[in-house]
């Protein structure tokens, strides 16, 4: 778990109202334009929804079980692997996405089972990361599939993660 520790301006300034906005509005963008751009260098989508939530508990949440690294990584993870499981599982491959082709009964099984596999998984794994339910979800409908975009998807989490810890540890000081 991260703990901020010693009472530096940056933490002071964090606690006085709008400190704490503006360090994680600042952060977030940061983070999310370097993944960004390595998704533009690689014409892969390094950019995708459920980084958003995950980037602001980096930063707004610091302190929570949900934005340790070790969270954050295996419930991608998760909700990634829930999601492929589904979206195969189901036959899916080869069709549209629930977004282009339309949500049929078999994308609402998957997405609703993927979301349920990952609750699942995570919460006996004691690795509490809503966002990853997104993840999951963006899996089992179709949306990022292919093996370029799972490994894309990966790769932008492992990237977010380790600059969130970087930046909260640098400016907020030691974490756990």
């Amino acid at each position: 778990m991260i703990q901020l520790t010693g009472h530096g301006p940056l933490e002071e300034a964090q606690q006085r109202r709008g400190g704490g906005a503006v360090y994680a509005a600042v952060l977030a963008v940061l983070t999310l334009a370097m993944t960004g751009v390595v998704g533009l260098l690689l014409k892969q989508p390094w950019l995708f929804p459920s980084l958003g939530p995950t980037v602001m508990l980096f930063f707004e949440s610091p302190k929570q079980p949900a934005s340790r690294p070790l969270n954050t990584i295996v419930g991608h993870l998760v909700g990634i692997a829930a999601g492929l499981v589904c979206y195969t599982g189901l036959g899916l491959s080869g069709h549209p996405s629930a977004p282009v082709g339309g949500l049929t009964v078999s994308y609402v099984i998957a997405g609703a089972l993927a979301v349920g596999i990952t609750t699942a998984a995570l919460s006996l794994l004691k690795l509490p990361h809503p966002p990853a339910g997104a993840s999951t979800l963006i899996v089992a409908l179709g949306i990022l599939h292919t093996p370029a975009q799972l490994l894309s998807m990966v790769g932008a989490v492992l990237l977010i993660t380790g600059a969130g810890w970087a930046f909260n540890r640098l400016l907020l000081g030691k974490q756990q």
